[in-house]
C-alpha cells in the first residue's frame, strides 16, 4: 500500500497551512452538494474511463478493488473556505485505472462524471503522477453516501468541487470543456494557493 504525500495524526495546524481565504474546519466535514444524495450501493457502482483512450475500460467494485491499493494523507480545501487537515482516503490512485485504458498522447483534458450527472473538468496533469485517487475510505471506514460514497474521485490539492462525488467515469479530451460548476461561473482550474474560485480570478 502506498502513502502519498503528507502526513500523519491530527498535527496542529500553521497559519501558513492555509490558503488564502481558508479557515480550519477541525473536526467538522460540512456536507455540500449540487445534487440529491443518491442510493447506490457498491453492487450497483461502476467506474468507466473512455474517450481518447487506446482501450476504453469499465471496472465493477470488486475489479476496482482488485487494483493496487492507494492511500491519501494530507489536507483538503473547500471553494466554499473551510480546510480539513490531516484527513485520511484510501482507494486506489488514478494512475492505475489510466495505465489500462492508456490515453492517446494528444490527450489534455478530462472531464469527470458522476451516477447522478454531475460534470467537472480537471487538465489530465492534475489527475497523473500520483496527484488523484477513486477513494472509498475515509479515515479507516467506508465513504459516507453524503461525502460521495461509495466511491469519489479525491483531487486534493484543488479545491473539492473537482473531486466529484459518485464518481461514474472519466472521458479523456483533447480540449477542456467546462463541467458543472464551470459553467455557472467557478473557475476552470481552482487552485486553492491561488485563489481559483470563479472565473476571471
Amino acid at each position: 500500500m502506498n502513502v502519498t504525500r503528507g502526513f500523519t495524526g491530527r498535527a496542529r495546524v500553521r497559519n501558513d497551512a492555509l490558503p488564502p481565504g481558508q479557515y480550519d474546519a477541525g473536526d467538522d466535514w460540512p456536507v455540500l452538494s449540487a445534487e440529491v444524495t443518491p442510493e447506490l450501493t457498491p453492487a450497483e457502482w461502476s467506474f468507466r474511463v473512455d474517450g481518447l483512450v487506446e482501450e476504453p475500460h469499465s471496472w465493477g467494485w470488486d475489479e476496482a478493488h482488485a487494483l493496487p491499493s492507494s492511500v491519501y494523507e494530507g489536507d483538503i480545501h473547500c471553494v466554499t473556505s473551510w480546510s480539513k487537515f490531516g484527513v485520511r482516503f484510501a482507494g486506489v490512485s488514478l494512475d492505475s485505472f489510466l495505465s489500462v485504458v492508456r490515453p492517446h498522447v494528444s490527450a489534455t483534458h478530462v472531464v469527470a462524471y458522476s451516477h447522478t450527472g454531475y460534470t467537472t473538468n480537471l487538465p489530465l496533469a492534475d489527475v497523473t503522477g500520483g496527484r488523484a485517487w477513486i477513494a472509498w475510505e475515509y479515515d479507516g471506514r467506508p465513504l459516507a453516501p453524503e461525502h460521495g460514497g461509495p466511491a469519489r474521485l479525491l483531487v486534493p490539492h484543488l479545491y473539492f468541487w473537482k473531486s466529484a462525488k459518485w464518481i461514474a467515469g472519466l472521458r479523456i479530451l483533447d480540449h477542456d470543456e467546462p463541467g458543472f460548476w464551470e459553467r455557472n461561473g467557478y473557475h476552470a482550474r481552482g487552485n486553492p494557493w491561488e485563489e481559483q474560485r470563479y472565473s476571471g480570478d
